[in-house]
Parts: C-alpha cells; structure tokens; sequence
C-alpha cells in the first residue's frame, strides 16, 4: 500500500509563501504546511491555517539562518550581530556538541518554539527543521524530549532512496542526494523507537527549491510502498523577501496545482497529513534503555 504526504516547508517565512500553501491546499495537492512560529508572516499564516481545518499544520523548527523566539541576548552564541541564527551551520554544530552553555540555549529555544506553536491552538500534525537540522544528535534528542511534552506525535526523517529518483531522471544527477543519509536513517531508527509516526521515505532533498510538475509527477509514480512525504517550497512570486537564489518557488506551486500531477496522485497513493497515518497503524517499538546517554 502506498500512502502520500504533500508538506509545504517555510510557513510564515512570507506572505507568497502563505499565499501558496493556502492555494496549494484548496486547489491542489497540498496535504501538510510546516511552520516558521517566528516567521515575519507568521500571524497570516495562522489566520490562514484556521480556515483550512483539512491542512495538517507542524512546527518547522528553525535553529539556522532564521529568527530565533527568545530575545537575541538570551542566545549569545546562537545569534550574530543581526540578532538572527548564525549561518556557520557545522561550526554552531560543533559549539552545540562540546558546550554545555550552548546546549543550554538551544534547549531553550526549542522550548520556546513549541510552546509559540502551542499557543497559536493548532492541532500539531508534525515537526521537523529548518536545513534538516534536527539530524544533529543533540538537537534530535531535545526535540524527542521537549516535544513529548507538546504532543508531538511525528517527524520528518529525511531518509530519501536514491534509486527513485534515478528512475524519474534516469542518467541525471541529484546534487546532494545522499549526503545526510546515515544521519537521517539515525532519525528515522530513533523516531520509530520512540512510537512517533515517521514516513518511510522522503522526497526533496535533492531536488530542494527544483521540485517541478515534472519531478513530482515522475516521484508519485514511482513511489515506493509505505508512507512516502514529498515536501516542496512553493511561493506565489519568486522576488519576494528572502528567497532562496536558485529556488523556482512559482514553478513548485504550479507543481502542486497540475491537473497530472493530481491525477497521478490520485491513482497512485492514498493522500493525507501526519495525522492520517498514526504511528499506531505503523510498527514502533520503545526506545532502548540508555538511549542518548
């Protein structure tokens, strides 16, 4: 059997961006939106969110290149002068690893988002992070733990098959694909174990901001059995406010609004949110004893 979620990442980041989940989702394929509590939209899109009861709503956890709940001066050494996250992604990695004065900001600032997410009254269908960041051990292991606390009953591993996405663009390249798959198989292994509700596989890693009509046509009809998440970055505009260079957000959003693509989904998967493929319809098993000593 064959199950599909379609997640849009970024929520709140911008209005474009807010624009397409909205249409997205009532017009197309869209399934599931992540949340960015401290976006600069982020208030538009927990209006919007409110009337689309069928959109599955989750936190996106943002620790990079982003802007942090707590005041800046409480996060010393996450934030750069701008008082956003610093974007030295592996070297924060480190300090976040060695320094126990680090973890504990970082501990506090996932606190803080889950309980901004909390306090917007959305049911929460999932979470997972913004550059996948959440692979890091130790920011794994204090969302597992601050996350029990608010009801967080799934999560994203970013666990995508290679041979997939070589059968969509046979002979082509997926830049990037591969290169956090031990660590993302890590994830999986420890969100399984813990009783969450994980997709067995996920697709967009490499193909992230490239996820045309083409692509996601080809990836829905070639999924592989199980729960499978295709998540994308759509915006109505690609010249908005931080956009990503490179990034065709415009073409993701018509992506999602493809007559083919839709019908091909239809034909190939059962579509949903996390919330429509609870872990208890799925094998868990508790965690080990000692885990993340």
């Amino acid at each position: 059997m064959r199950s599909l979620i379609v997640t849009a990442d970024d929520f709140g980041a911008a209005v474009e961006i807010n624009e397409a989940v909205e249409l997205g989702h009532r017009e197309g394929l869209l399934t599931a939106a992540s949340l960015m509590v401290a976006g600069e939209a982020a208030a538009d899109a927990v209006e919007r969110a409110r009337r689309l009861p069928g959109l599955g709503v989750g936190l996106h956890l943002v620790l990079v290149e982003g802007r942090p709940v707590l005041a800046p001066e409480a996060l010393p050494d996450l934030v750069g002068p701008d008082g956003c996250f610093r974007t030295d992604m592996a070297w924060m990695g480190l300090d976040i690893f060695l320094k126990p004065h680090v973890r504990r900001q970082v501990e506090r600032e996932i606190e803080a988002q889950f309980a901004a997410f909390a306090a917007t009254g959305l049911p929460l269908d999932h979470v997972n992070a913004h550059k996948h960041y959440h692979l890091h051990p130790t920011v794994l292991k204090l969302v597992l733990r601050i996350g029990g606390r608010f009801g967080m009953t799934a999560v994203r591993a970013p666990v995508e098959p290679r041979e997939v996405l070589g059968r969509v663009e046979p002979g082509g390249r997926a830049a990037g694909a591969g290169i956090a798959g031990p660590w993302a198989k890590r994830v999986h292994r420890h969100c399984t174990r813990a009783g969450l509700a994980v997709p067995d596989q996920v697709f967009g890693v490499a193909w992230s901001g490239a996820m045309t009509a083409a692509r996601v046509k080809g990836l829905i009809e070639h999924l592989p059995d199980g729960l499978s998440e295709i998540y994308l970055h759509p915006a109505t505009s690609d010249a908005y406010r931080g956009h990503v260079p490179g990034y065709v957000c415009r073409a993701e959003l018509e992506a999602l609004l493809d007559p083919a693509v839709r019908v091909a989904a239809r034909h190939s998967a059962a579509l949903g949110c996390f919330r429509d493929f609870p872990a208890s319809e799925r094998k868990a098993a508790a965690p080990s004893a000692g885990e993340f000593r």
